[in-house]
């Protein structure tokens, strides 16, 4: 069984910074993709930005330059991703979610098929 648990979620003001994490644990092929997605209220889930373990990541438009994300390498099977989210402005107000599986089924539009419970990001004007 996978698990992923994201922390690091608050309310910031625009231009401000936050750092989320991801923790994913359990039976994870190595050849593993982890990404973040977010849905704001009555909208879609979209991408943020994925990696997998050995490729460069990729960014939706609205990332790029202002969020980055990084792995650290896997530890006993546990497995850690960060999102660096700087000049936050409140249209980046959402759930962040963290999502993670092998690079045969995550795909882009959709993500993995394993997800955490997402955590809040609140940006004021």
């Amino acid at each position: 069984q996978v698990r992923l648990a994201e922390s690091g979620g608050g309310s910031v003001q625009a231009g401000g910074s936050l750092r989320l994490s991801c923790k994913a644990s359990g039976t994870i092929l190595s050849s593993n993709v982890m990404g973040w997605y977010r849905q704001a209220p009555g909208a879609q889930r979209e991408l943020v930005a994925y990696a997998s373990r050995d490729g460069s990541p990729v960014y939706a438009e609205f990332a790029k330059g202002r969020f980055t994300i990084s792995r650290d390498p896997a530890k006993n099977m546990v497995y850690m991703m960060y999102l660096q989210m700087t000049d936050l402005k409140p249209e980046d107000t959402a759930v962040y979610y963290c999502t993670a599986d092998s690079q045969f089924r995550f795909t882009r539009n959709a993500g993995g098929n394993y997800w955490g419970q997402g955590t809040q990001v609140t940006v004021s004007s």
